[in-house]
């Protein structure tokens, strides 16, 4: 069978397959009845520092189907279906999946360096830092596109909304403000966004000087 058609889209997108994915990891994990097997999926997949002991490779992909509560698995996820649904039909499945997976593995390289430096100890989970690349993305595609914060009902261009949902983070990480979020994980999923798409020809100017 074709998964392939004319548009270069699977049937299903795989951003749906991600959605549905982190879904039912996290009613599954919700509906575990045994302290010890949770403790179980968390140690083995959650991504847990490099001085921890309890590192694996695998953990720079599986954290990112992992999510503490429901309010961050939703607003992860219709993310994905806002910006990741219209990207991937842009792209095609191939290139969003290569897309999606470096965003991923940015934002656990550097929220392990940035722990390194920092010494914290704590495991990070949630697909935020892809996010915060598909954000990027989104922009770059769309830069005229109006979006709207959450905690400012006014209408921003998607260029100007990366630049000012970026700096907040900084400034948060920065700061150690809301030490329970991983800002620094959510740049580097931008950043390695960023460098995909630089290697694919794009430039900054190309985006905000218009």
């Amino acid at each position: 069978m074709n998964r392939l058609p004319a548009n270069g889209v699977t049937n299903p997108p795989v951003s749906l397959g991600i959605i549905g994915a982190c879904a039912i990891i996290y009613v599954f994990i919700n509906m575990m009845g045994n302290p010890r097997l949770l403790e179980a999926v968390f140690a083995s997949l959650a991504l847990w520092p490099l001085e921890s002991g309890r590192f694996l490779p695998w953990q720079l992909v599986s954290y990112g189907f992992l999510h503490g509560g429901f309010s961050h698995v939703f607003f992860n996820m219709f993310a994905v279906w806002m910006f990741g649904l219209q990207i991937e039909q842009a792209w095609g499945s191939r290139r969003f999946v290569l897309y999606y997976g470096v965003c991923l593995l940015g934002a656990a390289l550097t929220q392990l360096a940035v722990q390194q430096v920092t010494g914290e100890y704590w495991p990070t989970i949630g697909a935020s830092g892809a996010v915060f690349g598909l954000l990027l993305a989104y922009g770059v595609m769309y830069p005229e596109n109006r979006v709207m914060l959450l905690f400012l009902p006014v209408p921003i261009k998607a260029k100007w909304f990366v630049l000012i949902y970026a700096g907040i983070e900084l400034l948060l990480g920065v700061t150690n403000a809301m030490p329970s979020v991983a800002h620094f994980a959510h740049l580097g999923g931008l950043i390695g966004g960023g460098a995909l798409l630089w290697r694919w020809g794009w430039r900054p100017g190309m985006t905000w000087r218009r």
